[in-house]
């Protein structure tokens, strides 16, 4: 028998001969070890045994079979054949499922409250909305008290993690005034695993932008400053243009922030080259692009060693599929992308206007049923990918020895499922520094 985390066991009947469709029910073994210590950073190790497939996204990309790993004090302490795993303090028998790292979800927008549902049916039915957009939900976020907005944070974020996600960035962007957005950086400080400070989402109604720039670049920067690490701005045609944004992003930068663009999303524009001129970590959404965006970020990777996952990293190219559907933009061009060398990521973009889902396994399917993506290049796109474009590459998201074992199984025997079998919820088991998740 082998123990289950938090308690319980797995039978022995469903071991390497188990049908990795069929979710074992846990029966008590008394004489089974506990499970506890190992997986919340007290020594203790915990073996996961009997995976079908192992999918490390490390430099080599391996695709392991018959597989286990141990993790000890939140990280990977080893991994190999199982008939060579070494022996733990606990185990749990994952009946040939298939195990990849956690998704690394680089790109929501958690903050807010209200909804948007009657914009996004009439978008879908080809009216015109003119409800508010972004002003109804900065109107509903300011309104919101601080526990609500906390709770609304916290359950998007169990969702999340229900759905394999181990790695949270997110934003503020929905309060637009100082002491909003330091409000929603505080609370998006709590439950996020990477905030990013995005007063430059649109100039307010009754500002204009020489003014909200200052403030933005002053006053409400100040504010947001002890809970974030990266700042945005959204580059586009009725929001910020190439001056204004260049002015956020240098101020941010003196700030002692990482950078992240929202660019090209609407139409063709500069938010991409923007991003590649200041050493932005990421420029999101990039659905139009010409020849010379593609190589300004191409030419970000020269001092990257892609075979060995080391060196200066440049600017991913973050898509956001589920938006793309959401507003029947263009898929954006990931495959012209990864041909020129650029690293990819997906995001889901959650927010109440554009993308509500949280949903990684859906932007993976999408990237390989749409986007002509492998299942490979669309799973390391959703966990490695999204880390380098947080510059967590380091920690997360890729199954090797010393990282953070933040991990999830699927009730599936491989990865090809995600697309094989697109929305289903086939996550079976999460794991986050190596704790059950």
């Amino acid at each position: 028998m082998a123990a289950v985390p938090g308690g319980g066991a797995v039978s022995a009947a469903a071991g390497a001969g188990a049908s990795a469709g069929a979710r074992p029910d846990p029966v008590v073994d008394p004489g089974a070890p506990a499970p506890g210590p190992g997986c919340h950073g007290t020594g203790t190790a915990h073996l996961l045994t009997n995976i079908g497939e192992l999918r490390t996204v490390d430099a080599e990309d391996r695709v392991l079979t018959g597989a286990a790993l141990v993790i000890e004090d939140g990280r990977i302490a080893w991994l190999g054949p199982a008939s060579r795993a070494p022996a733990a303090d606990a185990a749990t028998d994952l009946a040939g499922r298939a195990v990849l790292p956690g998704w690394v979800d680089s790109h929501t927008h958690l903050v807010f409250a209200g909804d948007r549902s009657a914009e996004f049916e009439a978008r879908m039915a080809g009216q015109d909305y003119a409800a508010g957009g972004i002003g109804t939900t900065v109107a509903a976020t300011r309104a919101a008290t601080d526990a609500d907005l906390a709770g609304l944070v916290r359950r998007r974020v169990a969702e999340a993690r229900a759905g394999g996600t181990t790695t949270l960035e997110t934003k503020t962007g929905y309060g637009l005034d100082v002491a909003s957005e330091a409000r929603h950086a505080r609370i998006a400080a709590g439950e996020a695993d990477a905030v990013t400070f995005l007063g430059g989402h649109l100039v307010p109604e009754g500002a204009d932008i020489d003014g909200y720039t200052a403030l933005v670049t002053g006053p409400m920067l100040d504010a947001v400053r002890p809970y974030v690490q990266w700042a945005d701005v959204f580059c586009e045609r009725g929001a910020f243009d190439r001056e204004h944004a260049a002015a956020i992003l240098a101020a941010a930068a003196e700030a002692g922030l990482g950078l992240r663009v929202h660019g090209n999303q609407l139409g063709p524009g500069p938010g991409v080259r923007l991003a590649a001129e200041c050493g932005a970590a990421s420029v999101d959404h990039v659905n139009h692009l010409d020849a010379a965006d593609v190589a300004a970020l191409a030419g970000t990777w020269a001092e990257w060693d892609a075979a060995a996952s080391a060196g200066t990293p440049g600017t991913v190219a973050t898509c956001l599929p589920a938006c793309d559907l959401s507003t029947r933009q263009p898929l954006a061009p990931a495959r012209r992308l990864l041909d020129a060398g650029v690293p990819v990521a997906l995001a889901s973009n959650l927010n109440p206007g554009t993308s509500f889902t949280s949903s990684m396994g859906f932007c993976v399917a999408t990237a390989v049923l749409q986007m002509r993506l492998t299942v490979a290049e669309a799973v390391r796109a959703a966990t490695w990918a999204g880390a380098l474009a947080l510059r967590l590459q380091d920690e997360t998201g890729s199954v090797e020895v010393g990282k953070r074992a933040d991990l999830q199984v699927l009730d599936a025997p491989s990865a090809v499922h995600l697309a094989y079998r697109p929305g289903m919820p086939l996550t079976w088991r999460v794991f986050k520094d190596g704790a059950p998740a």
